[in-house]
Order: C-alpha cells, then structure tokens, then sequence
C-alpha cells in the first residue's frame, strides 16, 4: 500500500492511494515541498510525483508539502521532515537565497535534497532538475517583440522578487529587449505569479497608459491572463496587444488557441519525476530509473543519476501543437 500525503502546516491531506508490489525495504520517505499550491502549474508539478511508478509500486512514500509561497514556512516544513526522519527531499524554493538555509539543515541531518523547477544558492543540493528560466524569458519576450516589430512600449509582469525564476526569467527579457533598443519599458512590478494580482496591475497601468502600451511580457501565464482579463474589463481589444507568458497552464493553451497570448510550456510533471529518481538514486545506490522522462528527452541523459543538473527542455506553444498540449491535459 502507498500513501501520498499533502502537509498544510498542520493538517494532512490524502492525495491518493493505490496497491502495489511489496517490498523488502521498508519505503522510502520522500518530501516534494513545492513554494506553493495556489496556482495550476505547481499543482501539476505536484501531483505528478503520486504518478512516479516507485510511489505507485509502493517504493517510495511520498508527502508533499504547500510552502505557501513563504520561505519560513518551507523552513519549518523542512524541520518537520527531519524531525520524521524523511529519506530525501525535492525542493521548489520560494527564495533563491532563504532556502540555502533549509537545504543547510537537511544535508547537516545527513538528508539528500534535490532541487527542482526553482534555483537555491547552494552548493549542497545533490543535483537540480528544471528547466533554463534565462532561455524561457528571452523566448517570451522575443515572442512580444518580433510581434511589435521592435517598436512601441511594453511593461513587464516579473514573479516573486527574488525567487529564481523571477531573476532568470528577468535576465532573458532584458536579453531579448537588448535586440530592440527602441522599444521602452513602460512600468515593471511583480505580479507574485498571481493573476488577481497581475489583472490588478494591468488595470493601473491602462489608466495611466491608455493606448501606449503594446506588449505586456508576463514572467508566468498565470499573470499574463490577468493582463487579458484586465484588458477586456477595460473594453479594450486583446488582439491589439502582444501578450506572452511561460508554462503552458490550460488556461493559457486556451488562450493561444484563441490568439490572444504566447506561451512556453514548461514540463512540470517531467520535473517532478526526473527529481524524484534522482533522490531515489541519492539514497539506495542500485536505482535505476522508473520514470519515462529520460527516453521522452534523450538530450536530458541519465548518466547514472550523477550529473549535478538536469535541464528539461521548453516547448514554444503554437497552432501546431497546441491542440495535442491540450489533450494531454485530460
């Protein structure tokens, strides 16, 4: 029997249960502690750890954790699992510099962490998982441009001051902007990766702007439709506006069907379960993987679990494409 748990703080969650295989060891305890649950892309990072074939067979028991989007949340969160003596944790950390301090105290209890989808400044990670957030800014921002025609203004939704992707998603803007030095950046705030807050921005920023603005680069689509949402309250025309964002939520595959938005989607369930064979792999040495992740991206090789990153590739979301995206989703 496995058990897949989600811990708010307090309170414990089933995920989900199934029979498997029994096993001579007894099962690995593994943490998945995502920055937070609130939005759709983390829930299918997330959720696709209970579909890893070793927590599904029952090798691994697997509880994930909602850091809340609070670092010292995932700090206690971090406490708890060593307290209950967890075999490995997988981290997606709020803040790129607060969780070294969480990675610190489970590598000192002798707790392999592996890091995935968010960067921490450390160098006790036994290996990364995610994707190139430098490479997905400037092909968002590039994607808003090239339908400018390197001319007019933009403003820019950034995520969570100083949570990696925010920074790296940062640096391929300004890269892509560097391409179009006539083009200005009308206002530039975090949108916390919301799209309540995003569409709030949104609404400010048209009252200020009106017609000016032309292209909105939101670091994630949770904010880029928060920008459309805002756009149409404002009885304004979508199409008159270049719009991208990164992951490839339902939501914004939808909207790229439609015409109204760019997308790069980011392979979260790819991250996930890559990040949970290599924790695997960081406690019983013999492992070999059980997710089919390593033959979906042959140029993200295995090589024994012993790399120190493994980079899953983007997928720039387009007519072709979008429909079979969406069917995946089902």
């Amino acid at each position: 029997m496995t058990t897949t748990r989600m811990m708010m703080t307090a309170s414990v969650v089933a995920l989900g249960l199934g029979a498997g295989a029994a096993h001579a060891e007894d099962p690995l305890k593994i943490g998945l502690a995502a920055y937070g649950l609130n939005a759709e892309f983390m829930q299918l990072w997330s959720a696709a750890g209970a579909k890893h074939p070793a927590v599904k067979s029952g090798m691994v028991e697997l509880t994930v954790f909602d850091g809340r989007y609070d670092a010292l949340v995932q700090q206690d969160q971090f406490e708890t699992m060593i307290t209950q003596g967890f075999d490995a944790i997988v981290f997606a950390p709020m803040d790129v510099e607060a969780g070294a301090t969480a990675v610190q105290l489970a590598v000192d209890a002798g707790i392999p962490v592996v890091g995935s989808n968010a960067r921490v400044n450390s160098e006790l990670l036994t290996a990364y998982v995610g994707s190139n957030d430098v490479e997905a800014g400037y092909l968002e921002a590039k994607a808003v441009l090239d339908k400018m025609g390197c001319t007019g203004d933009v403003v820019i939704i950034e995520g969570p001051i100083g949570q990696s992707g925010e920074i790296q998603r940062g640096e391929g803007n300004e890269k892509a902007l560097a391409e179009c030095p006539e083009v200005s950046v009308l206002e530039r705030q975090t949108g916390n990766w919301s799209r309540a807050e995003a569409q709030s921005l949104m609404e400010n920023w048209l009252t200020a702007h009106g017609n000016d603005i032309k292209g909105v680069i939101a670091q994630n689509d949770e904010m880029a439709l928060g920008a459309i949402e805002a756009i149409k309250a404002a009885g304004m025309n979508v199409s008159d506006f270049a719009i991208a964002g990164v992951d490839g939520v339902t939501d914004a595959l939808n909207a790229v069907k439609a015409g109204q938005m760019d997308s790069i989607l980011q392979d979260g369930e790819a991250q996930a379960l890559g990040s949970i064979d290599v924790a695997i792999k960081a406690v019983r040495p013999d492992y070999e993987p059980m997710s089919g992740i390593w033959e979906q991206y042959p140029e993200m090789p295995w090589n024994n679990g012993a790399d120190k990153e493994y980079n899953v590739p983007w997928t720039p979301v387009t007519a072709e494409n979008v429909d079979a995206l969406l069917a995946n989703r089902q």
